[in-house]
């Protein structure tokens, strides 16, 4: 549907500021959409025809209610879509809300719908013998009626091929009646029988017997009430689909809408457009400030599109259409930076008239057809082929004269038909139009010319939102000093290059740049010699070529001035990264300070209750003992209980090694790799990356960011957060079995390495970090590591790529002994043992 309409031309457009507006938020609608999951409206059909037929009173077949009935089920499911994905998420409801509301108030003649399917089968188009009583009566009558025929007529037919009046049996259909075929010589077999018809060679004949007269008869009378109960049938509906014309179409018009919405949402996908921003109006005066960054002809962008597109697809024909349709993004992305070039516009509120001047090719005329262009596609709620949020205002007409619109036939010279296309601009305008006129005052006498261009556009400047004219004549840019309301723009023209930039610099004058333009197309030098002389005296000033010069370097000042802009910009870009990068791992570090804290509380409730059933244990079998001890064996049983019950205990005490004084922190000296809490970071957990200096003072990283703070802001770990983070009952399990087993410890290579507790001293975190950064910490880590020491190193899980890393590290470096990658009990991180 949609498709139709814009091959005709009729795209709507907004008639006011609001319904451009509501135009833009269904665009952005339908563009939310696509990337969540697509809508399909390929199956909604153009029943246009089908319902003038239906209420011109032509009788619609079974085909065309049928098209009826999938299009109305078709609009169904797109509202049920819409609705789904708003309900999905109760965000959505506001960004879908402009296309719910073009079906929230429509009927979906569910009714009708329904009722088309219990008549007709869509499938094999037939009516269903359901549709109506005497229809199914009547065919169940013309069933039983044909059966019976059916085997008179084969009885009959057996019998005349054993009579020889037949080579075999044959019961055909001739003039709508069912008969036998008998050869011409035994037609007496059948007395009374009706002939219908004779073969071609006359040595057949088809008859009707005398006991099938009535049969037929009843099978002709019961056919055409078939069909007429059919015909009413289709009359019924046909009425039903008439009666409501005027809702189906008001339904497939606001079908309509949501089809253009998404056409226009798939443009600003392949275009890779934004949302302009549509300036409210002031009722004191119009605002006509432009604000566009980097915005394309989006003519000129269409087609290097689509050539790329093309390209793409000829260089790769046998790939699938996943493949190409990558390879076509990738190319796009590589071309679309190159042409064409994109511009900046940039109006302010008071300005009512631009003036651009500037050498020829360089791109005034595109310029002005690109800020037409863009307040077009505004106002028919297309986004704009630009960078960041466009802003312009809304135009309620935008009038043009561009081009050569001499005519032969209508006696118009250039100068008398751009005259004549202004005439009709200066009828039309209003306080809210835009016009644009390029070479204004051109093809005339140069001062008659300069003078016209001057009244116009001082006539323009009082009834006008903004007009922006080319020109090459000087005296126009003069209008500036006179007015504030009129500001200059200049085409950028390289003298190096002797071409031009195509770029708009706004605020500026430009020059024609005629003689070095010609210079670059190989024109005699001579001639351009001859040329700039003669220009010396027709300007006796001779400051001409000062004012250039001074002009140039302004230019080449401003370009270095812009690159700077762009380099401070993009690393103002890069700050803000890492400025997020550092909070999102700030918020990461705290959520993962919790999870430890909840897996720490676990892993303590764990051990309790495994130390509760030991003890248990114990007691209980020293309480089974007792019952069958001797009073000589009591004591003996006391003191091995409580034996046992102090090497649980001793099992369980911190051990010393890792305790650090908590209450005198101005003594502490904290080490290399050691993790600290930090009082200016929120009393956060800090790694430490370089020991106190001659200062006091110790550079710390907390995540990614590395910050050096006095030795006094920083305070040691606590003792009760110094346990071991591993699980304690398969540790205690095994300390058990060795006791009982009078074991003295596991082997001597294990024991030389001393007890593997995993603490904040012997752990390196490298969760969250680059690989580079993971690679450069590892190293420095396993450089400075005590020998005959565990290091505990944490990559977790993610993607894999810093797990590798480490394990490759760990695998070739000289002082690690051996390494045991992560357990069941233990993700995420690895044990490395240090020679």
């Amino acid at each position: 549907m949609g498709h139709a309409v814009v091959q005709k031309a009729q795209i709507p457009f907004g008639k006011s500021l609001e319904e451009s507006q509501k135009l833009l938020n269904q665009t952005s609608a339908a563009l939310a959409m696509m990337q969540s999951q697509p809508l399909d409206l390929s199956t909604i059909e153009d029943i246009t025809g089908i319902l003038n037929s239906a209420v011109s009173g032509q009788l619609l077949s079974p085909s065309e209610i049928c098209a009826v009935r999938r299009t109305l089920r078709a609009v169904n499911n797109v509202w049920k879509k819409l609705t789904e994905a708003a309900e999905l998420d109760g965000d959505s409801l506001q960004r879908y809300s402009p296309l719910l509301e073009l079906l929230k108030n429509c009927n979906f003649l569910t009714e009708l719908e329904e009722k088309i399917g219990f008549c007709i089968d869509c499938k094999l188009l037939i009516i269903l013998d359901r549709a109506s009583e005497d229809l199914e009566l009547i065919r169940a009558e013309r069933k039983r009626n044909m059966e019976n025929l059916d085997s008179l007529l084969k009885k009959v037919a057996a019998q005349i091929f054993q009579a020889g009046g037949i080579d075999k049996p044959l019961i055909t259909k001739r003039r709508s009646r069912m008969c036998v075929g008998i050869k011409a010589s035994h037609k007496y077999l059948l007395p009374d029988g009706i002939a219908l018809n004779v073969s071609s060679s006359g040595a057949t004949y088809f008859m009707e017997p005398k006991e099938a007269v009535e049969f037929n008869n009843m099978e002709v009378r019961l056919s055409n009430s078939e069909i007429a109960e059919e015909t009413a049938i289709l009359s019924l509906l046909t009425a039903e689909i008439a009666k409501s014309e005027r809702e189906i179409k008001y339904l497939m018009d606001r079908v309509l809408e949501i089809d253009l919405a998404f056409a226009r949402a798939g443009f600003a996908q392949w275009m890779d457009g934004v949302c302009p921003i549509l300036s409210s109006q002031s009722h004191v005066s119009f605002d006509s400030s432009i604000n566009i960054e980097g915005i394309k002809h989006p003519l000129l962008l269409g087609s290097s599109l689509r050539s790329l597109s093309a390209a793409s697809s000829n260089s790769n024909p046998l790939k699938s259409d996943v493949e190409s349709s990558e390879m076509t993004v990738g190319s796009l992305s590589e071309g679309i930076s190159d042409f064409p070039v994109p511009i900046d516009i940039k109006v302010e509120c008071e300005t009512r008239v631009v003036v651009i001047t500037g050498p020829n090719t360089g791109g005034k005329t595109a310029s002005m057809k690109t800020l037409g262009l863009a307040s077009l596609m505004s106002k028919a709620g297309l986004y704009l082929p630009a960078k960041n949020h466009p802003r312009l205002p809304w135009f309620d007409l935008i009038l043009a004269d561009i081009g050569d619109h001499q005519s032969l036939e209508q006696n118009l010279s250039t100068f008398s038909g751009h005259i004549s296309r202004i005439v009709d601009i200066l009828e039309l305008v209003s306080r809210e139009s835009l016009v644009l006129i390029d070479e204004i005052g051109s093809g005339t006498d140069p001062s008659e010319g300069v003078a016209l261009a001057t009244s116009i556009l001082q006539y323009l400047r009082d009834r006008v939102g903004l007009a922006v004219v080319t020109t090459h004549y000087a005296d126009l840019s003069c209008l500036k000093d006179k007015d504030t309301r009129f500001e200059n723009a200049a085409t950028e023209f390289s003298l190096e290059t002797l071409r031009p930039t195509y770029r708009i610099l706004w605020g500026s004058t430009g020059d024609s740049n005629a003689l070095n333009i010609a210079k670059s197309m190989g024109f005699d030098r001579k001639i351009i010699q001859r040329a700039q002389k003669l220009v010396e005296r027709l300007r006796p000033e001779r400051q001409q070529h000062r004012k250039s010069e001074f002009y140039q370097s302004l230019m080449e000042e401003r370009r270095k001035l812009e690159s700077q802009a762009r380099t401070a910009a993009s690393l103002h870009a890069e700050i803000m990264d890492l400025y997020q990068e550092i909070e999102d791992e700030a918020k990461d570090l705290d959520r993962r300070a919790a999870h430890l804290k909840a897996k720490e509380t676990q892993q303590v409730q764990q051990e309790l209750n495994f130390v509760k059933v030991q003890i248990d244990t114990v007691v209980q079998d020293f309480q089974n003992r007792l019952r069958d001890a001797s009073a000589d064996e009591i004591n003996s049983l006391i003191k091995e209980s409580e034996s046992a019950i102090a090497a649980i205990v001793e099992a369980h005490r911190p051990d010393d090694d890792f305790s650090v004084s908590e209450t005198n922190t101005s003594s502490f000296t904290p080490q290399f790799g050691e993790q600290v809490h930090v009082k200016s970071l929120g009393d956060k957990l800090a790694t430490v990356v370089e020991v106190p200096g001659d200062d006091d003072s110790v550079l710390v990283q907390y995540g990614k960011m590395r910050v050096r703070v006095k030795k006094n802001n920083i305070r040691p770990i606590p003792n009760s957060k110094r346990k071991n983070a591993a699980n304690p009952a398969p540790r205690l399990r095994k300390q058990q079995e060795d006791r009982q087993s009078g074991s003295a410890g596991s082997s001597n290579e294990e024991a030389s390495y001393g007890p593997r507790v995993q603490t904040s001293k012997n752990t390196l975190d490298l969760w969250g970090m680059r690989v580079e950064e993971a690679s450069h910490q590892l190293d420095i880590a396993l450089a400075c590591w005590e020998s005959r020491s565990v290091l505990f190193v944490i990559h977790g899980m993610g993607t894999g790529v810093v797990k590798e890393r480490v394990l490759e590290i760990l695998r070739n470096h000289p002082r690690v002994a051996k390494y045991e990658q992560e357990s069941p009990m233990n993700y995420g991180c690895t044990v490395a043992y240090i020679k």
